[in-house]
Parts: C-alpha cells; sequence; structure tokens
C-alpha cells in the first residue's frame, strides 16, 4: 500500500491501559513555567525504568490557567495507582516547588485522588495556611520567594501508553528530518504526549532478553547492523529506524495522532523515507491495537 512512494506497512501499534493524571504549572512568565514543567517531565522517557513517563501536553494562555497566569499543561503516565501517585508527589516536591515562582493545579477531575498540597504541607512547618474555593482546597507554602501555591490534590484517571510508528529509510538523516515533521505536527494535538527526547525513540525494545535479569531489550528485528546475522524484518535499502512513542488519554486520542503524524510525513514527500510500520508484540503486550491502514482511511 504505497503513499506517495512510500510503503504503509500491514501491520499495527499495540498498546496498554495506564494510570494517568494532568497537571497545571504556572508561573510569573512562561520561562519559568517551562522551566518547571522541564525538570518535572525529565527522566520520564519510559516505564521501564522511569517509573513512569510525563510529557508536556500544550502551553497555556493566561486566561486558560487557575490563576491566570503563563503555564503549561502536563500529562503524566505510569502502570499503576501506587506508582502514579509517588512520582507525582516526588516530582511536585522536587521540580515544582523547588522552582521559583511555580504553582501547580490539577487539570483533570477523576474519582481517585492523588495527594499534592495535602502532603507537601508539611513542608512549610506549620506556617502553611489553606483556603478553599469551591469543593477545591489550595494550600500557600512559605518559600524564600514568598509563597508556593499548590492545590490540595490531583487526580487519577484512565490512559493508554504505548501507541507507535516506524518510520524506515535510506539514511538516518532522512528518517530523523521525517520524525521532526512528524512531531511538529502532533505536538498541536491536546490529550496526548510524545514522552521520548524530541518525541522519538531510537532505542525500540521488545519484552524479555537472553540475559534472565532484563524485561526488555534491543529490537534486533528492526536494527539495520544485524540484518546479516537475524531474522530481520528489514530490506537491504533501510539503513535507518526510527520510533514516535504516543501516550495518550483515550484510543481515539491516539489514532488521530498516529494518523496526524503518519499523514504529515506523506504531505510532505520526504526524500529517503521508505515506509511506515508499527511495533507490536502479536497482541500478547496490551489490548489496544492500531492498525496503520485502518487508522490513515
Amino acid at each position: 500500500m504505497p503513499k506517495n512512494n512510500i510503503q504503509i506497512w500491514n501491520t499495527y501499534a499495540e498498546a496498554f491501559p495506564m494510570k494517568c493524571s494532568r497537571l497545571i504549572i504556572t508561573a510569573e512568565n512562561y520561562r519559568w513555567a517551562f522551566n518547571a514543567v522541564n525538570s518535572f517531565t525529565g527522566f520520564a522517557t519510559s516505564v521501564i525504568a522511569c517509573g513512569c513517563e510525563a510529557g508536556i501536553e500544550k502551553k497555556l494562555k493566561k486566561i486558560d490557567t487557575p490563576d491566570g497566569r503563563p503555564g503549561y499543561s502536563i500529562l503524566i503516565f505510569s502502570m499503576s495507582e501506587k506508582e502514579l501517585a509517588k512520582q507525582v508527589l516526588n516530582r511536585t516536591g522536587q521540580c515544582i516547588m523547588t522552582s521559583p515562582s511555580s504553582a501547580i493545579f490539577s487539570g483533570n477531575k477523576g474519582e481517585k485522588k492523588i495527594k499534592l498540597g495535602n502532603s507537601l504541607r508539611y513542608f512549610g512547618d506549620g506556617y502553611q495556611i489553606s483556603k478553599k474555593f469551591g469543593d477545591k482546597r489550595f494550600w500557600r507554602i512559605p518559600v524564600m520567594d514568598g509563597e508556593f501555591v499548590c492545590e490540595d490534590f490531583a487526580y487519577q484517571m484512565s490512559g493508554i501508553g504505548g501507541g507507535n510508528f516506524l518510520i524506515l529509510g535510506e539514511s538516518q538523516k532522512s528518517v530523523i528530518e521525517a520524525c521532526e515533521v512528524a512531531v511538529k505536527s502532533m505536538k498541536e494535538l491536546d490529550n496526548i504526549i510524545l514522552p521520548f527526547p524530541g518525541g522519538v525513540v531510537r532505542s525500540g525494545s521488545k519484552v524479555g532478553s537472553k540475559y534472565k535479569n532484563l524485561i526488555a531489550s534491543t529490537n534486533f528485528e528492526y536494527c539495520p547492523n544485524l540484518k546479516d546475522i537475524v531474522s530481520s524484518k528489514l530490506k537491504p535499502n533501510i539503513k535507518s529506524v526510527l520510533e514516535i512513542v504516543i501516550d495518550g488519554i483515550s484510543f481515539i486520542d491516539i489514532s488521530i495522532a498516529m494518523k496526524v503524524g503518519i499523514k504529515s510525513i506523506l504531505k510532505k514527500k520526504l526524500k529517503g523515507v521508505i515506509a511506515i510500520s508499527a511495533g507490536n508484540y502479536g497482541g500478547k503486550l496490551g489490548p489496544h491495537l492500531f492498525h496503520l491502514r485502518e487508522i490513515l482511511k
């Protein structure tokens, strides 16, 4: 199924259920709001070793934030309720409370609460105060630049992790260029994040390893340098492969993101891009299957 001479392989991406939360971080200006969220979402590419996957969802106008200041919304995903709560609290305390002029608020409603100010208030050593607006409580924790405003709770919701597609090309340069085009278009969308550096991952993995202590290892079927010594999925003209991973709130959100990203590559008619594929585990990893050709209809 070629599109503008780019093959769309007849395959699917396989994704799995996750727990997630949306948080809104504000500051005196966008520079300091970004510094805070950039710190919070650092080292959050994969649950394999980071405990969570997190990223910036979008930049917010002043009229769209709870305190009328510049800000960003972020999404954070984890495999369990307990780990999500741990990551949200620790990252808030170490990355948001520490960042000058920052404040943090919940960005969604949900039945399951995640402690924010409810726990961090104790840093105020008895000098913290709270105020309730409607059904929400906010804590004002004294810090050296004034006060850290923090909502009492964030909230958990259901999400999906591991949506993806692979870009296969004649060179590393051509594949990186295609990824940059796709990422730029997908960054305009709500309800999704691309958790890897620049939205792209080169070390695609498979479940398991020849070494018993590893839960994941290199996806050798897509490693160009191993084509001659393993059962490879790559033709001789494919010299480089990169993957874009998408975490989202719903199946539809990830489907739209994949469609937008892939179509942006097809529309650009980039040289050196040979095919679009996707990573899956034969249906053994997760129940959410994103069939490439169906998505692009």
